[in-house]
């Protein structure tokens, strides 16, 4: 006689309040907002609402100490004003002048600090990237000690091979050549690092190859080495058009803009407006002129030398 077996089921497990897997899951969907809800609200407060405000603040114009809503006076009073076309000018001819020397210099650069001949490469790459950490206002007020006309080492100097005293900061030309020869040697040892790092990523066997072809340095450098550098080129290029449009420190310590308006750049004429004059509407408005041909030069610069692939 069989004896009939019964089953049990297991009693299901008891759940328990608040550790449910929706939750759970909830929980780990939410958890990375949470941690990056901080720097959203930083950026929100100190970026975007500054951005935003700024653009308000163009359509008005203060008159008699009272803000007045004028829409896009204030932009069209740009095409009139013949100070912001020679700040434009002189921004244009220290992107077109001095910009491309720099870079040319700092591929040079790269290129001598890359070579195998050069010994304690460590010790030059380190002097010739301390300018970039050197504090704006420090470096500009030395330049201009050293640049000044009457008691500036420079001229001190010059005057032992005969050369009579240079106006570098109170003569136009001599204002332009005296700003570009500041920024070179502040941002030549910074695009040179940024170009060796490029550098030394180019396989060596391109370069044997090229030999075995019959190509001697120049045409390597040109059919290997430039090429290699393309982005370097790429990103340095659009790096120093954004410091150059954006330039306020040099000029301003250097020569407050003068003489006669010869260092007078779009970053220098937007402070006297913002600052001096408190024209916080013309100024918003002409930094709103200068974010937008900032973003068309990047725009060029990328189809230019982006890759073609």
């Amino acid at each position: 006689m069989s004896i009939p077996v019964t089953q049990t089921r297991p009693a299901p497990a008891p759940v328990t309040k608040g550790h449910s897997p929706r939750r759970r899951f909830s929980g780990r969907r939410i958890a990375p907002y949470v941690f990056v809800l901080p720097a959203v609200v930083l950026f929100a407060t100190f970026k975007l609402y500054p951005i935003a405000w700024s653009f308000v603040l163009s359509m008005f114009k203060s008159v008699d100490g009272v803000d007045k809503y004028v829409g896009f006076d204030n932009y069209v009073r740009l095409f009139d004003d013949p100070l912001f076309w020679t700040a434009l000018q002189n921004t244009a001819i220290i992107l077109v002048i001095q910009v491309p020397v720099m870079l040319a210099l700092s591929t040079g650069l790269a290129v001598a600090l890359n070579s195998a001949l050069l010994r304690a490469r460590a010790m030059f790459r380190l002097g010739f990237f301390l300018p970039m950490i050197t504090g704006l206002v420090a470096y500009g007020v030395i330049f201009s000690v050293l640049l000044n006309q009457q008691y500036g080492l420079v001229n001190w100097l010059l005057s032992y091979v005969g050369i009579g005293e240079i106006p570098w900061l109170t003569d136009p030309l001599w204002a332009q050549l005296s700003l570009g020869l500041a920024l070179t040697w502040h941002y030549m040892g910074y695009n040179a690092v940024i170009l060796l790092a490029r550098l030394q990523t180019i396989p060596n066997e391109l370069y044997d190859a090229a030999a075995v072809d019959g190509a001697g340095a120049w045409k390597s450098f040109r059919h290997v080495t430039l090429p290699g550098l393309r982005p370097a080129i790429l990103l340095t290029s659009v790096l120093s058009t954004i410091g150059t449009l954006q330039i306020f420190d040099e000029p301003y310590i250097l020569t407050r803009g003068g003489p006669d308006n010869a260092t007078l750049t779009i970053g220098v004429y937007l402070y006297q407006n913002a600052f001096t004059y408190f024209d916080f509407g013309y100024a918003s408005a002409i930094a709103y002129v200068l974010a937008v041909l900032i973003g068309l030069l990047g725009l060029i610069q990328f189809r230019v030398l982006g890759d073609k692939s």
